[in-house]
């Protein structure tokens, strides 16, 4: 099953990869501040998670919805910060530029 999960990542990259290089709009963006005078770089990154599903406990959520005539819900998830993050002046630019306000507190030192 490890390969298959990696081949399905590896599709899923490829699928990203392949819709961002089919962009005419970033192509267009990119056109523009090539014509300003500037060199581009582009580098995403996107974090994608995998949790095996229990296929007992979903079975067991789906008996139960029938039986009640209820829609079975997804489980319900927290999350919590850990502590606080250390921004560079170069994360805060960044960060500006994209219209996103930063507290006084994660100003670098």
């Amino acid at each position: 099953m490890e390969d298959r999960l990696k081949n399905l990542m590896q599709e899923l990259g490829n699928a990203i990869n392949e819709s961002l290089s089919d962009s005419d709009r970033i192509a267009g963006a990119i056109g523009e501040i090539k014509k300003a005078g500037y060199d581009v770089f582009l580098v995403l990154e996107a974090t994608i998670g995998f949790n095996k599903r229990d296929e007992n406990a979903d079975e067991d959520t789906e008996d139960t919805a029938a039986a009640t005539g209820e829609t079975p819900e997804a489980p319900k998830r927290r999350f919590e910060s850990t502590g606080k993050i250390k921004l560079t002046s170069q994360d805060q630019k960044f960060l500006r530029a994209l219209k996103i306000a930063v507290d006084d507190d994660s100003q670098p030192r």
